[in-house]
């Protein structure tokens, strides 16, 4: 951002939620789309980021606290100004480091900046009042009453000296969902199928600052030789159990990692990578990677078949598949052919078929946290239609004993196993080999939430 002034965080940040209110409706943006080309506005990207991503996922939160402390609903706050008051009532709440009146400070000279003198004293007495009631910024969950404390980790939350919450023992829906900004109607979804313990455990995780995960690329380097080099450029980083991926421990942009620019690895989560290791694709096979864009999982098909095998790769935006590209160029992959999504009839028959469908993407709240706001019943019934019609268009793709990777970011019944049981009851040349599901975590080598299955024709 050569000649131009750089911006503090707070005010990027209000910025960029400024922006996202406008097209919050909108299902086909992501916050992070908004965000990332904003981010060399500031030196404080990371801190720019975690004021975002925070005031989104806990939004329903902070404005229920807004309103039942300070006696102020939403629709009576300028527009202008609501939210600098959110930022700042996310960070009293879930930014215990960070002083309270430097928070009250900041949050009132962005007022003033940006709506002028007069609302600085609104702002202020909002954020006091809040204040007033906050008994102890970072407390022990195990130790206080449910209903006064607002959960920041698995361990810690901060305490009211009043009730803000429902009793999760007689109401766990509408605690779970005012504590964690999550819609009721899926909360209920998940007790019934879960239960109470597990949907504890996908809250947080829904919630959580999601770490990052590297996966090595063979093509070109080890895990060890990654490691070495993290080594030497003193990032910190753990393995994971099975060595197959390496979580860098603290905040860094992916871009300038060492290694990056030389292809020596990918970003994935470790449930996103289940679905080509369930797949087990093989060197003399010809794969078809349906909805390919970014690329991820069409360069992992690549690597553990040592670029050998024929891969197609395609998706139905053009645009996105410029980013399957990218990663073939920057990853030096040689197997993968960019095609039409028009002309996937010319490459059949496949023996795999890795097919990750569009979904509701409830398995990955955090990391897309606009999705709570959006995601309504009716329109999980569209998307298991356009599921179910993208799985039966590549069945007839398939040759004798081919394999259909089904896999989702959603943990919803109706997108994963129901929808396969379905598909297998319209199709009896076809069988399930084998399935995983797996629920988000926010256990120290956390992970999103995902479902994959195998199914094989048979005739």
């Amino acid at each position: 951002m050569s000649g131009q002034q750089l911006k503090p965080s707070r005010i990027l940040a209000l910025e960029i939620l400024n922006r996202f209110d406008k097209v919050a409706s909108s299902e086909h943006i992501y916050v992070s789309a908004i965000l990332n080309p904003l981010l060399d506005q500031t030196n404080e990207k990371q801190r720019t980021t975690d004021l975002v991503f925070g005031t989104i996922r806990n939004r329903f939160v902070i404005d229920t606290i807004i309103a039942k402390l300070t006696d102020c609903p939403p629709e009576r706050i300028p527009k202008k100004i609501h939210n600098i008051i959110r930022i700042g009532v996310y960070e009293l709440i879930y930014c215990p480091t960070t002083a309270q009146y430097a928070i009250v400070d900041e949050a009132a000279e962005s007022a003033s900046k940006i709506a002028g003198q007069k609302q600085v004293g609104f702002v202020n007495a909002i954020l006091r009042e809040v204040t007033r009631h906050i008994t102890d910024r970072q407390a022990p969950l195990s130790q206080i009453d449910s209903e006064k404390i607002i959960p920041q980790t698995v361990t810690t939350g901060c305490k009211f000296d009043c009730q803000v919450l429902s009793d999760p023992r007689t109401a766990p829906a509408d605690y779970f969902s005012a504590a964690f900004s999550i819609p009721k109607w899926l909360i209920t979804d998940w007790l019934n199928e879960y239960g109470l313990e597990e949907v504890r455990q996908i809250c947080f995780a829904s919630n959580r600052r999601p770490s990052v995960y590297i996966r090595p690329n063979p093509l070109k380097t080890t895990l060890e030789q990654v490691v070495e080099l993290f080594r030497n450029s003193d990032i910190e980083f753990e393995i994971t159990a099975d060595k197959s991926m390496i979580k860098i421990k603290n905040p860094h942009d992916v871009a300038q990692l060492p290694g990056f620019s030389d292809g020596f690895f990918t970003i994935q989560d470790p449930a996103a990578s289940q679905a080509v290791r369930l797949l087990n694709p093989q060197p003399e096979w010809t794969i078809l990677d349906l909805c390919a864009a970014p690329g991820t999982k069409t360069m992992q098909l690549a690597e553990l078949t040592s670029d050998k095998a024929r891969i197609f790769a395609t998706d139905i935006s053009r645009e996105r598949l410029k980013r399957v590209r990218e990663n073939i160029s920057r990853l030096g992959v040689k197997s993968v052919t960019v095609i039409d999504h028009k002309n996937i009839s010319g490459a059949a028959p496949f023996d795999a078929v890795l097919l990750d469908v569009p979904c509701s993407n409830t398995g990955v709240l955090s990391k897309r946290p606009e999705v709570r706001y959006r995601i309504k019943p009716d329109a999980i019934k569209t998307i298991t239609k356009t599921q179910m019609e993208l799985l039966q268009s590549v069945a007839s793709l398939l040759k004798p004993n081919g394999k259909i990777c089904y896999s989702t970011c959603s943990i919803q019944r109706n997108e994963n196993d129901l929808l396969v049981e379905d598909f297998l009851a319209k199709n009896p040349g076809f069988k399930r080999e084998t399935e995983l599901l797996t629920l988000p975590t926010a256990d120290d080598f956390d992970c999103d939430g995902a479902y994959e299955a195998i199914i094989i024709r048979s005739t």
